[in-house]
């Protein structure tokens, strides 16, 4: 299994700069054979852009959220169908960002989750505990509890999913959790994986917490850790083609 490194472009970008960033993201993968698959998650606005930049490229595209209804009075909201309509591959769901600022609870995101695999999009499942929830020692119970309420709703398909650890603590804030940190928790979550599927090794458990150039390799080492969910350094070509590079 490749890994997979995924961009999460969060709120930014323009038509011009996106047309720029993924322009020499594609030049520069055209001297280099990825070891990796990519992809990567930007607002919905721009998932007409991506879909004409990308398309017969190495690189995928998906979206941010997705709605929890398939369609109706739900005014703001994009739909699993709506993304499907763009070709999207992936969907990021449950990110920190999301619970935190949206309320999103374990059984919405699940539901997310639910919705995008009926529509044939693999949604990437962010998991993760505060520094209040590691510092009390909670880290294997929170993601542990919101890891489970995915597999409840998905249940045979548990093995077409993504996930992502992503330590809130370390989100946007230039920390990083050790490699050996991240490794202890990938692996609580592989083995919560393996025994809700019979194909574990079907899934890729991404680092998503401040992932960059400096730091990728040595996350990337780890034995249950397949890929990264990158965002600021999603935003720089350079960067973001060192990180790819990063994960043989």
């Amino acid at each position: 299994m490749k890994p997979l490194i995924a961009g999460n472009w969060k709120m930014n970008g323009t038509l011009v700069a996106n047309e720029s960033l993924v322009k020499a993201m594609l030049d520069g993968l055209a001297a280099q054979a990825p070891g990796a698959d990519m992809a990567l998650c930007v607002p919905a606005p721009y998932l007409a852009q991506l879909q004409s930049l990308l398309n017969g490229s190495a690189i995928s595209w998906g979206a941010q959220d997705v709605s929890s209804h398939e369609k109706g009075a739900y005014t703001g909201e994009v739909s699993a169908t709506m993304l499907k309509d763009f070709a999207c591959r992936y969907v990021i769901v449950g990110h920190s960002e999301r619970r935190q600022y949206h309320c999103e609870s374990d059984a919405l995101v699940a539901e997310k989750a639910r919705l995008a695999l009926a529509h044939g999009i693999t949604p990437i499942v962010c998991v993760g505990e505060t520094l209040a929830e590691r510092e009390a020692g909670q880290t294997e119970m929170v993601v542990k509890r919101q890891l489970a309420a995915v597999i409840h709703a998905v249940a045979h398909c548990t093995s077409e999913i993504v996930v992502a650890y992503e330590p809130v603590w370390a989100i946007g804030t230039g920390k990083t959790a050790s490699p050996e940190q991240a490794q202890q928790v990938h692996a609580v979550l592989r083995a919560q994986l393996a025994a809700a599927t019979q194909h574990p090794e079907r899934v890729h458990i991404l680092y998503g917490g401040s992932m960059n150039a400096a730091n990728a390799a040595s996350l990337l080492a780890q034995p249950d850790i397949d890929g990264g969910l990158i965002g600021g350094a999603s935003l720089k070509a350079a960067e973001f083609l060192h990180i790819v590079a990063s994960a043989r």
